[in-house]
């Protein structure tokens, strides 16, 4: 359906940067500000300063727009300044100007202060009125909580008692959440409590970063843009699934983050499980917040495990080993981590979708650290041709037909398929046909955090997922992780592998083998 109407604004003037049919120009932000709690972490110094930085390059933030740092160092507004003008010049993706920086440095301020004292927040108030005097932010502030989800309940209760969290004449308040959401479905549910007595549900944004990248929006593209796929997207076709994200480095100086909390919990819980609804969705009515939800949430709560989660799921834990000429310590020898640590670095499960669509077909996620190489993948493999009309050596090195599309770190989408090689003989072998998006577009893909801190500012919800996605996922992965806690070790894996051999026996009991990204 093709939608005709104009967006209307009070004056009954249409402004064409609020349009989001126009392409002539891009959306921009309208006035506001952000307060960032955390603003010293790693995720900000980064990510998020350079994503607001590389925003501001773009023509994307306007002029009245201000960033207000909370953290407990004695900084004054200049020494703020300085911190931001680093972490950007060092991370920027557009390129360093002093020029844009300026204009961004206009709207810096910084709050010292704890997540309990009252008198920091009452400071904060003030702070962010200012900004609305000085800088024309419109009382239309987003408070990013970049900190420990146990840090959530002061912050909240603190900006609930300075009434930062309401909104007054026609503005607006959000908050944005990274992940995790919680370490359980209980957990979750407590999260969620807390930060929704302070904002309404509409106002809470759940980052997810993987939903901003241009390769995982560009499912729905493909999916649903062109004819050529979803005539064979379904069991009638398709054989099985397999979506992948490998890294090839440890822990590094996140123990005091990861032990404890593992692999499932740290991706497959989100990104995974996020990949596998976009891929085995149906298509919505339109691309509009409830609609693209509703459909993702359907996905996840027909997703079924399999009754022996023995046999259908693996865990692993890297050992000590060489990767790429270096040699690699263990897991249990990287630094916070303790000796007798049964975190794992590596899981791998199926999972089945009891759809029409998809009813059969085995959907196979994995992710690990110290694997093979640095990859996100999605796999759909098709089942064999049911007659080939050839002598069996003319197909003897002939595969399964499959779209790979490609996350990360070579976006883009792979088609592998039969061809006959040159020469007197039939011979069939797997050819690829290669998408690629550093070749095809000029435009090199935006960071997924500019992505997402734009969609906030702009109040436009699709990719951030409600809460009850993220329940649903957590029903998912919570019986799995307390099966492994009572029955199930992690196995040992060397460091430049694809996971521990009880991985591989996984998928040898059902009579296929991982794809070699």
């Amino acid at each position: 359906m093709t939608d005709t109407t104009t967006p209307s604004a009070p004056d009954g003037a249409a402004n064409p940067l609020r349009d989001p049919r126009d392409r002539r120009l891009p959306l921009i932000a309208g006035p506001s500000s952000m307060v960032m709690f955390g603003v010293t972490g790693d995720l900000a110094k980064k990510k998020l300063l350079p994503a607001i930085y590389d925003l501001t390059h773009r023509g994307l933030l306007p002029p009245s727009f201000g960033l207000v740092g909370y953290g407990r160092r004695d900084w004054s507004d200049e020494d703020f300044a300085q911190y931001v003008k680093e972490s950007v010049s060092e991370h920027t993706r557009t390129g360093f100007d002093e020029s844009v920086f300026e204009q961004l440095r206009g709207g810096l301020r910084f709050v010292k202060g704890t997540f309990d004292d009252s008198a920091a927040f009452e400071k904060l108030t003030e702070v962010v009125g200012e900004l609305d005097r000085t800088r024309g932010t419109g009382g239309n502030h987003a408070f990013y909580l970049s900190i420990p989800p146990a840090a959530f309940p002061q912050v909240c209760s603190q900006l609930a008692e300075s009434g930062l969290n309401t909104a007054q004449d026609g503005s607006w308040r959000r908050v944005v959440i990274e992940k995790p959401f919680g370490h359980d479905l209980a957990s979750a549910r407590e999260l969620n409590d807390v930060v929704e007595q302070v904002f309404r549900p509409e106002d809470v944004f759940r980052i997810d970063h993987y939903l901003g990248k241009e390769t995982v929006q560009n499912i729905l593209a493909l999916r649903f843009s062109n004819q050529l796929f979803e005539p064979i997207w379904n069991a009638s076709y398709v054989d099985h699934v397999q979506i992948t994200m490998a890294e090839d480095i440890g822990i590094g100086s996140r123990a005091g983050y990861y032990d404890g909390i593992g692999t499932a919990r740290d991706v497959i819980q989100n990104h995974l499980l996020q990949l596998l609804a976009l891929t085995a969705m149906e298509e919505p009515i339109s691309f509009e917040a409830a609609d693209l939800r509703a459909e993702k949430e359907k996905v996840l709560s027909a997703v079924q495990l399999p009754d022996d989660l023995a046999a259908h799921t693996a865990r692993g834990q890297y050992v000590a080993g060489w990767q790429g000429g270096t040699e690699v310590r263990s897991y249990l020898e990287e630094d916070g981590i303790e000796e007798d640590s049964t975190t794992e670095t590596f899981a791998a499960m199926r999972l089945d979708i009891a759809t029409r669509r998809w009813a059969g077909v085995p959907f196979y996620l994995r992710a690990g650290k110290r694997l093979g190489r640095r990859v996100t993948e999605i796999a759909v493999v098709f089942k064999r041709a049911p007659f080939l009309p050839f002598r069996s050596t003319d197909t003897a090195d002939l595969g399964q037909n499959a779209i790979v599309i490609r996350v990360q770190p070579d976006e883009g989408v792979t088609m592998r398929f039969g061809s006959k090689v040159p020469g007197t003989q039939m011979e069939v072998r797997d050819v690829t046909m290669d998408f690629a998006y550093g070749m095809n577009f000029t435009e090199e893909s935006p960071e997924a955090y500019e992505r997402l801190i734009l969609d906030m500012l702009l109040g436009d919800p699709p990719l951030f997922p409600r809460q009850k996605e993220v329940e649903l996922s957590w029903q998912i992965l919570d019986p799995v992780i307390e099966f492994w806690a009572e029955h199930l070790d992690p196995a040992p894996y060397r460091p430049g592998t694809w996971g521990p051999e009880t991985a591989h026996e996984m998928l040898a009991r059902d009579g296929r083998t991982w794809r070699r990204p």
